[in-house]
């Protein structure tokens, strides 16, 4: 996750933390208070996101996913969770093919 996201995650946590209404202006106030040089486009993002979603929400469903909630969420999960860590992701493994030796062939490199 870049800087940018998570400084915008965690102003909007702590706008949120304090019962105000998210806009870009008060997490980009937030971010300047803090010397946090950011991208001008990224406070604007967070704020139209969370107009339509409540912060509550996406930490409340982390699990479930959703078009751009992980990126908030996975930052508000460990920011509110009280140290706790998400769970570690399952990679499934595919099984590859197995590669044909010479042996295999009827032959060998030293025939």
């Amino acid at each position: 996750m870049a800087l940018s996201e998570l400084a915008c995650t965690y102003a909007a946590l702590i706008v949120n933390d304090d019962n105000f209404v998210i806009t870009a202006e008060k997490i980009a106030a937030l971010l300047k208070a803090a010397n946090v040089q950011i991208e001008a486009y990224w406070p604007a993002l967070f704020a139209k996101l969370l107009e339509k979603r409540s912060v509550e929400d996406l930490i409340t469903n982390v699990s479930t996913g959703g078009g751009g909630a992980p990126v908030v969420a996975a930052g508000a999960a460990v920011f509110a969770g009280g140290g706790a860590a998400a769970p570690p992701l399952v990679e499934e493994k595919k099984d590859e093919p197995k590669e044909e030796s010479d042996d295999d062939m009827g032959f060998s490199l030293f025939d």
